[in-house]
């Protein structure tokens, strides 16, 4: 069950209009590492869970904070539209807030879509993709995911923190960045506990039967670039992280296997051929009168 209470957790006021970094922040509502992605893919994570207990909790308990993260950037973003921005002189524009914002440079679709308002949409104006979300049933494999998405959140928070003056974006903005840094730990930590405690190790997924993969390639580090530095990194030599193995240097790949020859599907996909059109045609028109599939 979802309810909806009216507070934020944590203030989000800025000191003045503007309305070019609103549209900046929409990048950290609707973008590929936005709240919304977070919020999303924590919830699709918990309800994929097949443990119950903290690891779920966990997932639920960070999925409803980041849907109060998107409703905290939603009101700054609110906003920062609300008045004309500054430097617009012209009455008639002044006197109409909405229009004001968009010549002042917000995106125009916030002034005639949303009316002044933040959408789920990244700071281009491309709406929010469910392909960002990452929730594969695998707690390691999806924490390790939840890791990535907290350190990218976290730069580009960081990053927008370093455009702007306004004092009380920046109060919001370093609210954020704290709670990145407490979920980066957090993940890191759920990750960390899940492999000390045998529920799922590395090579993920760790129940694969391991002798089913060709291992005399499992640990070998090939350099397909013309580069040497490669080879001084610990993924060159030493034990794997897995400790099921140790690491070698391959400096030049395999010479590989010759590319199998072009392919030839059924003549109904219409592909093109080396065989005559005429042939081509007949074929298809012999299946479909035997009712070949």
């Amino acid at each position: 069950m979802f309810y909806h209470k009216k507070a934020l957790q944590y203030r989000a006021t800025p000191e003045k209009p503007d309305a070019v970094y609103a549209r900046k922040l929409q990048e950290v509502i609707g973008g590929q590492y936005g709240e919304i992605t977070v919020a999303m893919q924590y919830s699709f994570q918990a309800w994929n869970s097949h443990i119950p207990g903290k690891y779920r909790d966990l997932l639920f308990s960070t999925a409803a904070e980041e849907f109060g993260h998107v409703e905290m950037l939603a009101t700054m973003v609110a906003q920062l539209l609300e008045k004309a921005p500054q430097g617009i002189t012209d009455e008639a524009v002044q006197n109409d807030p909405t229009v004001a914002a968009v010549v002042g440079g917000m995106d125009v679709q916030d002034g005639i879509v949303a009316g002044a308002g933040a959408r789920p949409v990244d700071s281009n104006g491309n709406p929010w993709n469910a392909g960002y979300v990452t929730a594969s049933g695998n707690l390691l494999a999806d924490f390790t995911s939840n890791i990535n998405a907290e350190m990218q959140g976290r730069t580009q928070v960081a990053r927008l923190y370093h455009q702007t003056d306004d004092p009380g974006v920046r109060d919001l903005l370093s609210f954020l960045l704290a709670r990145d840094t407490h979920h980066q730990n957090q993940w890191l930590a759920a990750a960390r506990e899940l492999q000390e405690q045998g529920i799922e190790e590395l090579p993920v997924p760790s129940n694969f039967p391991i002798k089913q993969e060709h291992r005399e390639y499992s640990y070998q580090a090939i350099n397909f670039s013309d580069g040497a530095s490669m080879a001084e990194g610990p993924w060159a030599s030493g034990p794997s992280p897995d400790g099921l193995g140790e690491f070698t240097y391959v400096e030049t790949p395999m010479d590989g296997v010759p590319i199998p020859p072009p392919t030839h599907p059924d003549a109904r996909f219409y592909g093109t051929t080396e065989l005559p059109n005429k042939v081509e045609k007949t074929a298809g028109a012999v299946q479909d009168k035997l009712n070949k599939e």
